[in-house]
Formats: C-alpha cells, sequence, structure tokens
C-alpha cells in the first residue's frame, strides 16, 4: 500500500523520463510541490542545497526497499515495478507532464539558480548560492531577506502533532530558535522525523543545536485516561506538585542556555500547550529566572 505522496513521487520521476540526478530531482520535486501542487506532498526546508525534503528521502529508501525505485543514491530510477504502480489521477498527471515539459531542458546549476530566484527562503542555507548566482546581485539580496532575523534570547515552546518534520523546523527557524530542547522522557515516535536521532540531526541540517532532557518528562503510564481538560489539569498539578521541583538543575541548565545567548524552544508531541508538560517547565523557568523567560507559544 502506498501514500498518495509517494505515487507522487513515482509518478514525477516518470514524467520527468524514470531517470532523474538526486539534486535535479530534489530541486524539481521542490518547484512542482510549491508552485503547481494546491496542497503540497512535501514541504521543504532551507538546507545545504537549497529546498529539502527529508520526508522524500525518507520514501525514497522504503520505495526502494519495496522494489519501486533502484537503489542508487544519486538518481531516482524507476524500476519496471515502479513504472507499473507510478499511476495518478489523470488531470494530476497532465499537470505534472506539463509541468515536466516546461522545465525538460532545465538542469544542473540553471535548475538550482531558478528555485533560488523563485524562493529565496529557501536558499538561506545554501553552500552553493554565491556561485549559481554570481553577478545576480538582486537574486543574492533577495536570499539574505529571506533570512529570519535573530532570535531574542528566551524560551518558547511547540509541539509536533500534525506537523511534518519540514514544516515543524521551518516554524523554529521563522521564530528564530537557536537550541531545540526535547522534554519527553521517551524521545520516539511513530510519526516520521521526531524520534531523537532522526530529529536530532534534521536540526542539525537547519543550524538548530538539539538537547535531550529527560528527567523534565512525563513517563508514559502517568499520562493513560487523560480525556478532558481536567484530567490534564491533574496530571499538571502532580507533576508541578511532585516532580518539578526536583529538576532545578535541569532548569538551571536552560536558564544557562538562554544566558548565553540561545532561544530555546522546549518541545513535545501535544500542539496545544495547556495539554502538554511543557508549558509547566516554561512556567517555572519564568518564576525562578524572571520575566526574560516568560514563554511564548509556538
Amino acid at each position: 500500500m502506498l501514500f498518495e505522496r509517494q505515487k507522487c513521487l513515482l509518478a514525477l520521476v516518470d514524467s520527468l523520463g524514470g531517470d532523474v540526478g538526486a539534486l535535479d530531482f530534489q530541486k524539481l520535486l521542490f518547484l512542482y510541490c510549491r508552485e503547481v501542487e494546491a496542497t503540497p506532498s512535501y514541504e521543504f526546508v532551507p538546507y545545504r542545497f537549497g529546498g529539502f525534503s527529508f520526508t522524500s528521502y525518507a520514501d525514497k529508501r522504503r520505495l526502494i526497499e519495496q522494489g519501486l525505485l533502484a537503489d542508487e543514491e544519486r538518481c531516482w530510477k524507476l524500476t519496471p515495478a515502479g513504472r507499473r504502480v507510478a499511476t495518478v489521477p489523470s488531470m494530476v498527471r497532465m499537470r505534472m507532464d506539463q509541468f515536466s515539459k516546461r522545465h525538460c531542458k532545465m538542469r544542473g546549476d540553471a535548475l538550482v539558480a531558478e528555485a533560488y530566484r523563485r524562493h529565496p527562503f529557501h536558499a538561506t542555507r545554501s553552500e552553493m548560492a554565491g556561485r549559481v548566482l554570481a553577478g545576480e546581485a538582486p537574486a543574492l539580496a533577495a536570499i539574505k531577506a529571506a533570512r529570519p532575523p535573530a532570535g531574542v534570547p528566551g524560551v518558547c515552546t511547540i509541539g509536533y502533532e500534525g506537523s511534518s518534520l519540514e514544516g515543524y523546523l521551518n516554524r523554529l527557524l521563522h521564530a528564530g530558535v537557536t537550541l531545540l530542547c526535547d522534554v519527553r522522557r521517551n524521545p520516539l515516535s511513530r510519526k516520521y522525523g521526531f524520534s531523537k536521532s532522526t530529529l536530532s540531526k534534521a536540526c542539525e541540517g537547519v543550524g538548530i543545536k538539539y538537547e535531550h532532557l529527560p528527567e523534565l518528562g512525563i513517563a508514559s503510564d502517568e499520562r493513560q485516561e487523560l480525556n478532558n481538560q481536567a484530567d490534564y489539569d491533574a496530571l499538571f498539578a502532580a507533576y508541578e506538585r511532585e516532580s518539578l521541583p526536583r529538576q532545578t538543575e535541569a532548569l538551571k541548565k536552560i536558564g544557562a542556555w538562554v544566558s548565553a545567548g540561545e532561544r530555546v524552544a522546549l518541545t513535545c508531541f501535544e500542539k496545544l500547550p495547556e495539554q502538554c508538560h511543557r508549558h509547566c517547565v516554561a512556567e517555572a523557568l519564568a518564576r525562578t529566572f524572571g520575566r526574560k523567560f516568560a514563554p511564548q507559544h509556538l
């Protein structure tokens, strides 16, 4: 069983000829998702070579395992089995083929430069913008202007519920976050991108530090039977009464990061801060260290 976005991947590779270089395909997928699809199949972050989707590469690995893409690092290549299942609705395929026809001769640096001109935010961490846009002062100025401003040292909170990894990282970047502090007891997730190893590497890739303070978490067996806000409130009252007062060292560590100039985001799963213990940690920091630590909830 394939996800719709994975079918889109296969169909786009097929539309582009069935064999596309890795960097070219990532830029073409980026332009297709941003400019053709009403609801993008993939989101992208500003990365070393421009807009990049971690999720698309995770899907590539799955499609290789299923024998639908060739196991080749430097290209996206359909196998015969992949070509047979590279089907999308006819109107989608028509738009895809029109897109492929418009971009049939655009590859390499010319393609990268065009993506940068159209979407400067996604070029803000590029290592090649100066080369591929050499002599194009307006385009380089647009990239500089698209960089999010440096975040004011302090504390904010964010949950990943309902977010893709890329959307989540972009929220952090736009908020000027420089350090992500994971306050989950067990930093594992069935949702792609949010287990500790993947999340820490993704943060590193966009220039955000990652730290994990499991002692600030709540054990999973204490989070059962949370059916309404009153249940959450009771859980957090017990957490603030029994657990949080024993975590002065962890709070001091966060305080030291902020004092050193970091904008720290406390993260856990829940979208709503009032349904997550991270708001308790943030409020404890504000009580301990003063108004500078009053949290913003992203």
